[in-house]
């Protein structure tokens, strides 16, 4: 009987999962896995390679309830007074990433806009990168995954005569732009960041108004290359490149 019952929790936790919204059906799912139906809830996805031996049952006064699909592991989280950044570190120090997790949702009914919300967090991932990320601060970048054509697009728009020169020169002017936008537009800070001086990222960041015929002035060009430096990061650029 309790095999049953656990067998009967799981599958109506998995239809949450799946956007199913059946009458009673968050309610019914709480009473029969002792969860509250109102709550703060997050759902974290890790691919199944990168899952191996970093599965946590209770921990940091949160509660993971993990499910199987054949390429990823989804965990629904009972947050507690805990936050998704918490639970992408505890996943990140248990093993290699990449992973996705989502803001906070407020109720069970609300599980399935959560797995969505995780999917499109891990997509932010490159291929190369570690760690589990939650979709907090990286919605832009979620934006351009999710939409790959536009993506590509975009890429080749504002950066086809960067993409097309020299893999070192566009790997310098790239990492540059990246800087300078993670120290908030700060010269001076870049240039610490960068080990460089200040005029050689002011002559970087030129060159590259030049090449991309946009200015790090103007906020709707700014907006543009900044999307379009997330498109390059996630892999989307021109088959030619």
């Amino acid at each position: 009987m309790r095999q049953r019952g656990d067998e009967r929790g799981w599958a109506l936790l998995d239809a949450l999962l799946e956007d199913e919204t059946g009458p009673g059906l968050a309610a019914l799912t709480g009473a029969v896995l002792g969860l509250p139906e109102r709550g703060r809830y997050a759902v974290a996805v890790v691919p199944a390679r990168g899952c191996a031996g970093n599965r946590p049952g209770d921990a940091r006064g949160m509660r993971f309830l993990w499910r199987s699909r054949p390429d990823r592991e989804i965990a629904v989280v009972a947050l507690g007074d805990a936050d998704p950044a918490a639970v992408a570190a505890l996943l990140s120090d248990g093993g290699p990433g990449p992973g996705g997790v989502s803001p906070v949702v407020d109720a069970l009914s609300a599980l399935g806009t959560a797995r969505r919300l995780a999917d499109a967090a891990l997509r932010t991932c490159a291929l190369d990168e570690g760690g589990v990320v939650c979709l907090d601060g990286r919605v832009p970048a979620a934006l351009v995954a999710g939409a790959p054509a536009l993506a590509a697009h975009l890429a080749t728009d504002v950066f086809g005569p960067l993409l097309a020169r020299d893999p070192a020169d566009r790997a310098l002017l790239v990492s540059t732009l990246d800087a300078w936008l993670e120290c908030g537009g700060s010269v001076g800070r870049t240039a610490v960041r960068l080990c460089c001086h200040r005029n050689t990222v002011l002559n970087r960041l030129r060159r590259l108004e030049e090449l991309t015929s946009r200015s790090l002035s103007r906020p709707r060009e700014l907006v543009e290359l900044m999307l379009a430096l997330d498109a390059v990061r996630l892999g989307f650029r021109p088959s030619a490149d």
